[in-house]
């Protein structure tokens, strides 16, 4: 059988030949096609229809948590402060141990930059305190104690109190190694660890961070009084008066 159609196609047959022609588009056979109205589902196509993406809340906590750089890789001896009171018992309690306070801020490069290095330094000075301090978080703690510049550190020990204070960066890490390898070999300092200066506890005081009722050594204040005018002692003496 042989079909020939004008639209481009033909079936040969040894029985005849059917042809069709001049059919429009909505044309077959003869008889009219309706396809204005016809719906073709998924199911027909045998075509699954695609499955709704959920994206978890969960996921953008775990990334804002990822960009906390100044929470990685902490060492043991790394301690977090959230308070001036916090940071004076952490000094006096530190006995003969060398401690490093570490100034820093979220937002500073600097600090992000030297934050890795400082975390080695640590683990290879276990004996060490590292005492971290977020500037802004505790932004008037820090310009009571004069804190300008970022990244800046300062070094105590035992009743020697303060050894020395400065800032550095990645660039200048051999300032701190230095510093590390000057006050960090072993030594036995006689008394109880002195702290905070006394100008530091006043300034701390001064602002409402520190109260006068805790137990630190706050500095005596002296006021002389000039006694000439006493008639019975005719002579000029001085008495100390302490004041808290």
């Amino acid at each position: 059988m042989a079909c020939l159609l004008k639209t481009g196609f033909s079936v040969n047959s040894s029985i005849g030949a059917l042809q069709v022609t001049d059919l429009t588009p909505n044309e077959f056979m003869g008889k009219s096609l309706d396809v204005s109205n016809q719906k073709i589902g998924f199911s027909h196509l045998n075509v699954k229809p695609p499955r709704p993406i959920s994206i978890s809340a969960q996921a953008s906590i775990c990334v804002s948590k990822a960009l906390r750089w100044w929470d990685k890789t902490l060492k043991p001896n790394m301690v977090e402060i959230h308070s001036a009171k916090e940071l004076a018992d952490s000094l006096l309690n530190a006995g003969d141990r060398l401690v490093i306070i570490d100034f820093y801020s979220p937002g500073c490069g600097g600090c992000r930059t030297l934050h890795p290095k400082i975390c080695q330094l640590a683990e290879s000075n276990p004996d060490a305190i590292f005492l971290k301090v977020n500037y802004e978080e505790l932004k008037s703690m820090c310009h009571a104690l004069r804190i300008h510049v970022l990244p800046f550190f300062r070094f105590y020990r035992g009743a020697e109190g303060k050894l020395c204070s400065f800032s550095c960066t990645n660039a200048t890490i051999k300032k701190f190694k230095d510093a590390l390898g000057r006050y960090g070999t072993e030594r036995c300092s006689l008394g109880p660890a002195k702290g905070l200066d006394e100008s530091e506890l006043l300034a701390l005081a001064s602002i409402g961070q520190l109260s006068r009722n805790d137990d630190y050594d706050y500095p005596v204040k002296k006021v002389y009084v000039d006694l000439t005018d006493n008639k019975n002692l005719g002579l000029k003496e001085s008495s100390e008066l302490l004041m808290a």
